[in-house]
């Protein structure tokens, strides 16, 4: 049983993986300011602490909690928002996570566990599938931040010691990803096609990803925490699949024909978007199991109990 600590763990990603290390007889105690994340979220055997991660009071939870491993999860995630304010992307996803970084350092955190963005990061890819070796060059203040933040962990495990593991995510999706907090676009179609909305769609679905079901995430993170490898990872699907395939797949899970609205494409938004994973297979044993189909039909299946 370890000692862990959770950024941003009452949001989509963090909760579920909250919930996994529980399971599996962890101490857990969260940091989340519930800026986008939910009180309900929080399971009830964790440690909650609502609170900034730029806030002088986190150094009260390391000093109280004494973690031996930190999962820093708390971000601002909207890209669109990097680009309208990217003084508050900065101000979360750099200074934010200096102030994790510091503590992690300064309470002697055996590992930080960092949850990056391959999309943001590598920007419009010349190499697809994308490997952990491109250049980055990000097209949003949210990748150059989690690309910057990156390079503080690098730079405190070469001065300092401090070990980490940066894992660089594709479209993550799934139950706990609600509309109006951290919502993709799986979340967004799924409350529309609930409601009986029209699925809004940027651009003319040709633009592709590489989307993640939240199971396959929690394990990667879990073995990310367990493995003891330093340096960056890509965490995908091994498939490539546009916009249109999204739809479809929920037209499958619906069983009925949806009403598409064309909206003009979002500005910085990428066209491709595809992971190399074979460096995670190869060092951490890991891949995902959860196909599109299934789990669009079992993220569809929570919204409706869940409008």
């Amino acid at each position: 049983m370890a000692k862990i600590l959770i950024t941003g763990g009452a949001g989509f990603i963090g909760s579920s993986l909250a919930i996994q290390l529980i399971k599996q007889g962890h101490n857990v105690a969260i940091v989340d300011d519930l800026s986008t994340g939910k009180k309900d979220y929080v399971p009830r055997e964790a440690s909650f602490y609502k609170l900034s991660i730029l806030s002088k009071k986190l150094d009260k939870v390391f000093q109280k909690e004494q973690p031996e491993f930190v999962y820093h999860l708390a971000a601002q995630i909207d890209v669109r928002v990097s680009v309208s304010n990217p003084d508050l992307d900065n101000s979360i996803n750099v200074l934010g996570g200096l102030r994790i970084l510091e503590n992690c350092y300064k309470y002697k955190v055996k590992k930080i566990i960092f949850t990056s963005s391959g999309g943001a990061i590598y920007g419009d890819a010349s190499e697809i599938p994308t490997s952990e070796t491109y250049l980055p060059a990000p097209v949003s203040p949210y990748g150059i931040n989690k690309l910057a933040f990156e390079k503080y962990l690098r730079y405190y495990f070469e001065i300092f010691g401090q070990k980490y593991i940066s894992l660089r995510f594709a479209n993550v999706y799934g139950p706990r990803q609600f509309k109006g907090g951290e919502a993709g676009v799986v979340a967004i179609f799924c409350h529309q096609a609930v409601n009986g909305q029209p699925l809004t769609l940027n651009g003319d679905g040709s633009q592709t990803r590489d989307f993640v079901y939240i199971d396959d995430i929690v394990k990667a993170l879990i073995v990310g925490m367990d493995k003891d490898y330093v340096g960056e990872l890509n965490i995908g699907s091994r498939r490539e699949v546009s916009i249109l395939d999204v739809v479809n797949s929920l037209k499958k899970a619906v069983g009925k024909d949806l009403v598409i609205e064309l909206r003009p494409a979002a500005i910085g938004e990428q066209q491709r978007s595809f992971l190399d994973v074979s460096l995670v297979e190869k060092v951490l044993g890991w891949r995902s199991e959860i196909d599109l189909e299934e789990g669009i039909k079992r993220t569809f299946d929570w919204s409706k109990d869940n409008i």
